[in-house]
Order: C-alpha cells, then sequence, then structure tokens
C-alpha cells in the first residue's frame, strides 16, 4: 500500500505546483484575484489546474476503491500513469491547447483502467458472497 499512498501524496504535490504556476501566471500576466480571464497564457495554467482538479475528484477514490481489488504495486503503477498524463498535459496545454489531447486520453486511461478493476473486484465479490 506504500507505493498507493506514495502515489497519492505525489498527485498532491503535483496539483499544488500546477497551483503555484498559477499564482506565478497571475503575477507575471497581471491578472489578479478573483479574476479567472484576462491574457490567454495565464487562461491556459488556469484551466490545466481547474481539469486537474475535476480529475483529482474521480483519479483518487478510483485508485483507492482500485487497490481493494488487486495488487497495490500495480495499482500504483496505474496511478503514475496518470500523473504522467497530468504532466505531460500541463506542458501541452500551456503551449497549445489543441496538442493536449494525447495526454488528456492517458489521464482518462488510468482513471478507467481503476472503474475495469473495481467493477470486476465488485461482481467477484458478490458472486463469492
Amino acid at each position: 500500500m506504500v507505493w498507493v499512498d506514495l502515489v497519492t501524496l505525489l498527485a498532491l504535490v503535483q496539483f499544488f505546483l500546477f497551483a503555484a504556476a498559477v499564482s506565478k501566471a497571475r503575477s507575471r500576466f497581471g491578472v489578479h484575484a478573483p479574476a479567472t480571464t484576462g491574457h490567454p497564457l495565464f487562461e491556459r495554467y488556469f484551466r490545466v489546474h481547474q481539469n486537474t482538479l475535476e480529475l483529482l475528484v474521480l483519479f483518487i477514490p478510483s485508485m483507492w476503491l482500485a487497490v481493494r481489488y488487486w495488487y497495490p504495486t500495480y495499482i500504483a503503477l496505474i496511478g503514475v500513469l496518470f500523473l504522467l498524463g497530468r504532466g505531460w498535459y500541463f506542458v501541452a496545454y500551456v503551449n497549445d491547447p489543441k496538442s493536449r489531447t494525447g495526454a488528456s486520453a492517458l489521464s482518462f486511461a488510468a482513471i478507467g483502467i481503476f472503474w475495469v478493476i473495481v467493477i470486476i473486484g465488485i461482481v467477484r465479490s458478490m458472486i463469492a458472497g
């Protein structure tokens, strides 16, 4: 379970770093809180952060449900795919939002794999009684 704990912590640290990037972009582009629009590059940083928040709500509980039904090491490795996808998404979206598709797909794939594992685990548990 320690690896799943580590991936959870890394996801939270990554989210924090994205928040720091938004803060830096606010200063750099003169977009003062509470504004969420302004300079197009600021908006890209902001959207990456918000999109990541939206997926964390799915990712973390899905990973923790999946670890109940499969090997923690494998679950952690799938979780790393999510982290890599989010890092790639950050770079892609800030540089050219149209290039984010592959990165987004990697993040969604990790969550989807977790859901498949959870569904199989629940069905097996129900059959076993």
